[in-house]
């Protein structure tokens, strides 16, 4: 069982096959109260490589790159946001923040050249942590269309 699939099965249903990939993950996962992986890695159970950090949003190196650079970033507070579906008018000034602070990242991370910012939502969209996130994807030219 890979590391990401270990790490990541603590806050699913309970399965009894291991994962090969993302999209298995996706399939098996739902939204819960429970804590996700995130809320582990934003209270420090779980360990991570933080690139940035303030009172509302932490970014944190991918542990699966899909690039030379791959981040994700999350709201510290989830609020119901498990997803963009989920997002009420509520959610605005966060859903805000996390793209600002993906230009923000994106600078220091030195991606003037460009990159690919994915919010996956829901089974067929290949949302595999029901906490939304962001992913910030770059260093490498991206093809059309992804996945």
């Amino acid at each position: 069982m890979s590391h990401r699939v270990s790490i990541l099965s603590s806050h699913f249903t309970p399965v009894s096959a291991v994962m090969a990939s993302e999209r298995e993950a996706a399939l098996v996962a739902t939204p819960s109260d429970s804590p996700t992986i995130f809320d582990k890695i934003i209270s420090k159970e779980i360990p991570s490589t933080v690139v940035y950090e303030d009172d509302k949003v932490l970014a944190f190196r991918d542990i699966t790159p899909q690039g030379p650079v791959h981040i994700l970033l999350i709201p510290k507070v989830r609020d119901g946001l498990t997803g963009l579906s989920k997002a009420e008018e509520r959610h605005i000034d966060i859903l805000g923040r996390l793209l600002y602070t993906a230009k923000l990242v994106a600078k220091q991370e030195g991606l003037e050249e460009g990159f690919r910012i994915v919010i996956n939502d829901g089974p067929q969209g290949c949302q595999s942590v029901y906490h939304i996130h962001v992913h910030l994807i770059g260093g490498r030219q991206m093809n059309w269309p992804p996945g």
